[in-house]
């Protein structure tokens, strides 16, 4: 089974639109909030080439998704 998470923020609906998607999918994820955990943050950027709009969706190792249904909310990131 492939690991899927998910780079957000609390404050972003679009994060939460995609955890309820995944959710209802009955798929395991970890999810990060990249404004309140610095390691997150610095993993999401790096997975996502300086990506600074989440929602993100890693799938083992890869990005597969950025932002939700063309709607994404933008981070202020180091």
């Amino acid at each position: 089974m492939a690991k899927l998470e998910l780079f957000g923020t609390a404050r972003c609906p679009h994060t939460q639109e995609m955890r309820e998607w995944l959710e209802w999918k009955r798929c395991d994820f970890v999810e990060y909030d990249v404004e309140a955990n610095i390691a997150a943050r610095r993993r999401m950027r790096e997975l996502a080439a300086g990506q600074r709009s989440v929602p993100v969706l890693v799938e083992d190792g890869k990005v597969v998704q950025i932002g939700w249904q063309g709607r994404s909310c933008f981070v202020d990131v180091e």
